[in-house]
């Protein structure tokens, strides 16, 4: 029987909400928060009841702290006629819903249903990604593919040592993933990890960006920013896109690396910074070297070692997986009840190039997750550009049978016999005439497909 909290300061609301809840629940109250969170940290809670009033204490503060102890909390609110907008910041907080008092009991208890449906699905997706986490999860990232445990080996071999690492790769692949594994599975994981996008920010803008600037170097400078290099002392800074850095800050980021020193703008003093550097691009740099459009020398400083990670079209076989977490992570964020996917729809997505890759497979996921109105993933439910070229003909049209991109040439011959035989009520003479083959062809094929003949009678 599931545990359920009621937090009310008034005990008369206490004991009236138990009195209604008491046959299907395990109910336990608390008139002060303190003893509410003695329970919330002892007990297996899975729904709690707030009153956002309660005396001098704030209810907020009490839904924020609840939420900060468990995340995942399933948190209905209780408040006054007239303080709706307090009911709207406590949603925004992370309440699953919040209700008026005086309290409509068969309200209520419909709440509390729903609200246990959500608990109990968030409990079974957090078994399902342990389950994914021990199976085929290496620091977060998931596949089982030889070209994945080739990346998971790197990561291994280069998490603890300071030498620069440059992540090459297709959009979407999953550089940043791999750049947060080796900062927070190495041994620079206590200090800080830093991230610019050098392809995001505009090319005045960046260089302040990475160095930063003194108060009044330039207009609007009303104040001395540190800069990410500087942030990210003791701990890693990633470059995402570094192919995109105009030559003149190249330049400057090359003479970063020789001498590990940084000038902000405005300033003539410079700073040791401890940081180690990892860069990514999606770009081919030996060839912009070659259109003199990025530095040579810089090149060879950041690609010391190189992670070049596959695009998802060369590591088919981690689609189910990857599906399989997508799944779990947005049925969870839209508290949806979706847990699988159709046979149909994952070989679609099997037969899929994703020019995205592992983003755009993971929007997909999204959408089919949303849109889906049973507990599986249709094929409806993905996007028309992986849909059929054709659609199959509608069952109702004589003579005619569905035939499904993804389909084997096997699969469909066999279809196409079954229907043929269906047709001419068994008789093989005439299913071969209409198949255009012989007699003996036929029975070969139905061996074949091991398609047992029908006696006539």
């Amino acid at each position: 029987m599931e545990k359920i909290l009621i937090i009310d300061d008034d005990p008369a609301i206490c004991s009236s909400l138990s009195f209604a809840l008491l046959n299907d629940f395990e109910v336990i109250t608390a008139t002060d928060p303190a003893v509410g969170f003695y329970y919330l940290q002892k007990e297996e809670i899975a729904l709690t009841i707030l009153d956002l009033y309660l005396g001098p204490v704030d209810g907020l503060q009490v839904l924020r702290k609840i939420r900060q102890f468990n995340p995942h909390a399933v948190v209905i609110v209780l408040t006054a006629y007239g303080s709706i907008r307090s009911s709207v910041e406590a949603i925004k907080e992370g309440a699953f819903y919040y209700l008026t008092k005086p309290v409509d009991i068969e309200e209520l208890k419909a709440l509390v249903n729903k609200g246990l449906e959500l608990y109990h699905l968030q409990a079974r997706l957090e078994i399902l990604n342990q389950e994914l986490k021990k199976q085929y999860e290496s620091y977060g990232i998931i596949g089982k593919s030889r070209a994945i445990n080739k990346i998971l080996t790197l990561i291994e071999k280069v998490k603890d040592i300071d030498s620069n690492v440059l992540i090459t790769g297709e959009s979407g692949t999953g550089k940043e993933l791999v750049a947060r594994a080796i900062h927070y599975y190495g041994r620079r994981q206590k200090g800080p990890f830093e991230v610019i996008n050098c392809a995001a920010i505009p090319e005045n803008l960046l260089e302040s960006e990475l160095f930063g600037y003194q108060k009044g170097a330039f207009t609007g400078a009303n104040r001395s920013y540190e800069g990410k290099l500087w942030a990210a002392h003791g701990g890693t800074i990633f470059l995402d896109e570094i192919g995109e850095m105009s030559l003149v800050l190249q330049a400057k980021v090359l003479r970063f690396l020789q001498d590990k020193t940084v000038i902000p703008l405005g300033s003539k003093n410079t700073y040791p910074v401890d940081v180690r550097i990892l860069a990514a691009t999606n770009r081919n740099l030996p060839e912009a070297i070659k259109q003199n459009n990025f530095r040579e020398d810089l090149y060879y400083r950041l690609n010391v070692i190189n992670i070049e990670l596959p695009p998802l079209r060369e590591r088919k076989e981690d689609i189910p997986l990857l599906v399989k977490h997508f799944i779990a992570k947005y049925s969870a964020l839209l508290g949806r009840q979706v847990d699988s996917i159709t046979p149909e729809a994952l070989r679609l997505l099997l037969n899929y190039n994703f020019p995205g890759n592992i983003r755009e497979l993971e929007n997909i996921i999204e959408r089919g997750v949303a849109l889906a109105t049973g507990r599986e993933i249709t094929t409806d439910n993905l996007p028309s550009n992986l849909q059929p070229l054709f659609d199959p003909l509608p069952m109702d049209i004589p003579d005619a049978i569905p035939v499904f991109i993804g389909e084997t040439l096997d699969q469909v011959e066999k279809k196409l016999i079954l229907s043929t035989l269906k047709k001419t009520g068994g008789r093989k003479k005439e299913a071969a005439i209409l198949l255009g083959i012989t007699d003996r062809t036929l029975r070969n094929k139905l061996k074949k497909y091991r398609i047992k003949e029908k006696k006539r009678i």
